[in-house]
């Protein structure tokens, strides 16, 4: 109880510490209240987790935007977590022991059009790591502030809504900070099926998830082109700052998936991951904040462009036909989904896993694994699907330009 009312007390402090509103520009001050340690993670159904749900509120509230859940902004939901990692979460009405509450956050602005464009981000995290952290050991957890994962889409999509409040008139817009997406995609899974708004008025789903760390070369994945015929064209013409790694598929590890899956046209923004995912390390003074406004920007670029185009048609793309293989080994690394390359870059090595074992590197690009070769992403879960525990094969990587084998042991 202590607990609890100390962090409500941090919310009313932070929300009443000035007499003006934050409003179109402080993508840094919603990160830095999202991603503090009192708001423990906001772990999905949790104390921090509802604190940071007043907050966006508050902020909504702020812009003028009208509320869009079932009670004013929040559409909660109630569910009853899996038991083990293979089986799947069920939605409920009935509240028991085993039962906890996700709360979405929903704000709309009437253009009075037939269309509305969806614009989301998830706002939940890990709390103190538990089974989802990189690091989880045991009773060593410690809170992950998410800041980059899913502070920093929040705040775009906040600075998006300032953006929006008096522009592009010719679709109404639904701003919706997912919960649940950690334990997969719960909040946008919810939504689409107790929609607040006939989801045949939904025109298309913009998605920022992990958009605060833009990197030197200013590489930005946009993810879903293939999803309306019109969407390579539009992202490709409007952009004159980003190295765009695109990717057709509606199908990804995000609340877009969602929508694509109810034959909504998607585009995901993603500035790729780090070392510091799902980590406690992942905190509000690593980000980017002005490569947040240029990918802030450009999302608003996108959608003017598109204002007068009426409701995009929506495609299915060839490439979500191929089901991602299941697999009961890990090598141990963070890929580089960045890379658009031949093979799989490795991005991060985790600590006494199979790849450090074996001498992998950062940089080093996966070019086969055993008998399988490794050209994308795909192949290379292909290949690593093909193994179990115990099993010993060589990888052959590039590093440099040079070709390096190794040998691996699973375990």
């Amino acid at each position: 109880m202590i607990k609890q009312v100390s962090l409500s007390v941090f919310l009313i402090t932070l929300l009443g510490c000035s007499n003006e509103p934050i409003l179109d520009n402080n993508l840094k001050a919603d990160v830095e209240f999202l991603a503090d340690d009192r708001l423990e993670g906001r772990e999905t159904g949790s104390e921090g987790e509802k604190l940071a749900a007043d907050y966006i509120a508050q902020r909504f509230d702020d812009l003028g935007l009208e509320g869009k859940g079932t009670d004013g902004y929040f559409q909660d939901f109630k569910f009853t977590p899996k038991k083990d990692p293979h089986s799947e979460i069920t939605f409920t009405e009935s509240e028991g022991d085993n039962t906890l509450t996700g709360r979405n956050v929903l704000a709309f602005i009437d253009n009075k059009s037939d269309q509305t464009i969806v614009i989301g981000a998830h706002y939940d995290h890990l709390g103190y790591g538990d089974q989802g952290s990189s690091l989880y050991r045991g009773d060593e957890q410690q809170i992950h502030n998410g800041a980059d994962d899913n502070a920093s889409g929040v705040a775009v999509m906040l600075n998006l809504a300032a953006k929006l409040k008096n522009s592009n008139q010719n679709n109404n817009y639904l701003f919706l900070a997912f919960s649940g997406e950690e334990l997969g995609l719960l909040g946008s899974n919810y939504f689409v099926k107790n929609a607040t708004l006939p989801v045949t008025s939904i025109n298309y789903m913009l998605n920022m998830d992990m958009v605060g760390r833009l990197s030197a070369d200013s590489t930005l994945a946009v993810y879903g082109t293939g999803t309306s015929p019109i969407f390579k064209q539009t992202v490709i013409s409007n952009n004159d700052r980003f190295k765009i790694v695109e990717n057709e598929s509606g199908v990804g590890p995000s609340d877009h998936t969602s929508f694509y899956l109810n034959d909504i046209p998607v585009l995901h923004f993603f500035t790729g991951q780090h070392s510091d995912y799902h980590k406690p390390t992942d905190d509000s003074d690593k980000l980017n904040y002005e490569g947040m406004m240029l990918i802030s920007d450009y999302i608003f670029t996108l959608i003017s462009d598109l204002d007068n185009n009426g409701e995009l048609a929506f495609r299915k793309t060839a490439s979500d036909e191929t089901e991602a293989p299941r697999f009961k080994v890990t090598l141990g690394v963070i890929p580089d989904y960045l890379f658009d390359g031949e093979g799989m870059r490795i991005d991060g090595v985790s600590e006494d896993k199979p790849a450090q074992k074996a001498g992998l590197q950062r940089g080093d690009i996966v070019i086969q694994l055993g008998e399988y070769g490794v050209e994308d992403m795909m192949s290379y879960m292909l290949a690593l699907s093909k193994f179990e525990s115990g099993n010993e094969t060589k990888v052959r990587v590039l590093r440099d330009g040079v070709v390096v084998e190794a040998e691996v042991i699973f375990h």
